[in-house]
């Protein structure tokens, strides 16, 4: 993996630029021949290659598990003036694709920084076997998970980014306007920020460059599921009922995957904890 210097050999960072290219043909091959995108720059085709997969990502999740909870069980999850409409959902649809090209700069800018080796990321996990994959994977997991959450906290607490940028994100803030739509519909910098944390951890962890391009499309497909306003009741799992209670109170619940964050810095609010308040009210 590394030279005498302690620097990645030429050869090593060449199966990052590999597994670039293959992803490539995979995917724009798949549309139009090699032949027709080989003139483009690497970056500029790895960029291309970004925007149709997370594209094609966020309608296939946000379509799926709206189909599945609006239609499929219309009357299981939600009163009828509860689902939101298809204006509202068009809407989120416009604010998401028109940020799309801008999240997908952010994968495509980590992709360059590893290929060429300013990070700590590895191509194959036999590099360090399994065992020390899992501890790293967790690693960056927490770095990501504690990232986010002061990243999401801070776009509230400065004025300013909260009027400028993440004030798009909150004008759905009823059960009847949040949607799996609405897990992308940000700002495209207020979007970009809070994916940031992904990539400091490249250069505080060992890790694994397909491992870290999945978990940032996978997001996604995780905030489609933190906006459909279902409680799950999976602890600590941070899901829609914590995050719809976020998106009503603006001050609770700005962690990302789990409540762990939350619990630690004294913003967690629990769910069925406001169902009782309520009840006694």
């Amino acid at each position: 993996m590394e030279d005498h210097h302690g620097s990645r050999s030429s050869a090593y960072l060449q199966l990052f630029m590999d597994e670039a290219s293959l992803y490539n043909r995979i995917v724009l091959g798949s549309l139009l021949p090699m032949k027709l995108w080989d003139p483009l720059p690497h970056f500029i085709q790895s960029w291309v290659r970004n925007c149709i997969g997370g594209t094609l990502i966020y309608f296939l999740s946000a379509s799926l598990w709206c189909f599945y909870i609006y239609y499929l069980n219309r009357n299981l999850y939600f009163p009828t003036d509860a689902i939101p409409s298809n204006k509202a959902m068009l809407l989120q649809i416009y604010v998401a694709m028109k940020a799309m090209p801008w999240y997908c700069a952010l994968p495509t800018l980590s992709e360059y920084m590893v290929e060429n080796g300013w990070t700590r990321c590895f191509s194959r996990i036999s590099d360090v076997g399994w065992p020390a994959y899992f501890v790293y994977l967790a690693i960056y997991l927490v770095i990501v998970e504690f990232g986010i959450y002061w990243m999401h906290r801070e776009l509230h607490d400065i004025k300013p980014l909260y009027k400028y940028l993440h004030a798009t994100h909150h004008i759905y803030n009823k059960q009847n306007t949040l949607s799996p739509f609405a897990g992308l519909a940000f700002h495209p910098l207020d979007g970009i920020l809070q994916a940031v944390p992904h990539v400091i951890a490249l250069f505080l962890v060992p890790t694994h460059l397909t491992s870290h391009i999945a978990l940032l499309f996978l997001e996604a497909i995780w905030t489609a599921n933190i906006h459909d306003c279902i409680h799950a009741k999976a602890w600590p799992v941070m899901g829609a009922g914590y995050h719809t209670i976020h998106h009503t109170t603006y001050r609770h619940n700005y962690g990302h995957y789990t409540i762990w964050m939350d619990w630690m810095f004294g913003t967690l609010r629990d769910p069925q904890a406001q169902v009782d308040e309520s009840k006694v009210m």
